[in-house]
């Protein structure tokens, strides 16, 4: 079995950068388990668990959906909280001009559904986590934090693949592990 996920690969950029470390500082009194900034992605489909015989149908799943679409751009954008003022969960960044990001994650879903890795419930809503939240020591200082490193246009980023990765959980963080990678068009 294999913990396996598509998704987009995010490198990035120096401003990119900068607000991360912004967020990291003004959050320091804070517990959050941060994502390491090299494994920044935005997940497509989350596979979870999967039998190793079945990589080669969603491989060919992948190659169906990405040969019928052409590269595209998006702006990763703004910052913003999943969850209540309350019980805080997931720091994220928000994505803009994702229509092609959003068609394109249609048509895998349907690819996938037709072997048997039936879409959830829940919209696609595109978004690049930057942390997840424990505990927050002051509340209203973190939500402050947040709307003050509200910045738009944070980073253009251009997608003209898509990859497959196993994610290996350790203690220090997950490790990810590319099985392929399927150019669009």
């Amino acid at each position: 079995m294999k913990r396996l996920f598509l998704a987009i690969k995010i490198n990035p950029e120096e401003k990119l950068i900068s607000l991360f470390q912004s967020l990291t500082r003004c959050c320091s009194n804070d517990k959050i388990k941060w994502v390491n900034i090299h494994n920044l992605h935005i997940t497509l489909k989350f596979f979870g668990e999967t039998n190793e015989n079945r990589i080669s149908e969603i491989r060919n799943s992948i190659i169906n959906s990405a040969s019928t679409q052409n590269p595209f751009q998006f702006e990763i954008s703004e910052t913003g909280v999943f969850g209540s003022s309350y019980q805080p969960k997931v720091i994220w960044l928000g994505i803009n001009k994702a229509d092609q990001l959003k068609s394109l994650t249609s048509s895998l879903l349907a690819e996938f559904d037709k072997i048997g890795f039936l879409t959830g419930r829940q919209n696609f809503v595109p978004h690049l986590t930057l942390g997840r939240v424990n505990f927050i020591a002051d509340k209203k200082s973190f939500f402050e934090n947040i709307k003050s490193l509200n910045i738009e246009n944070i980073q253009e980023v251009k997608v003209d693949e898509i990859i497959l990765y196993e994610s290996i959980l350790k203690r220090e963080g997950p490790e990810y592990v590319i099985i392929g990678k399927y150019k669009l068009g």
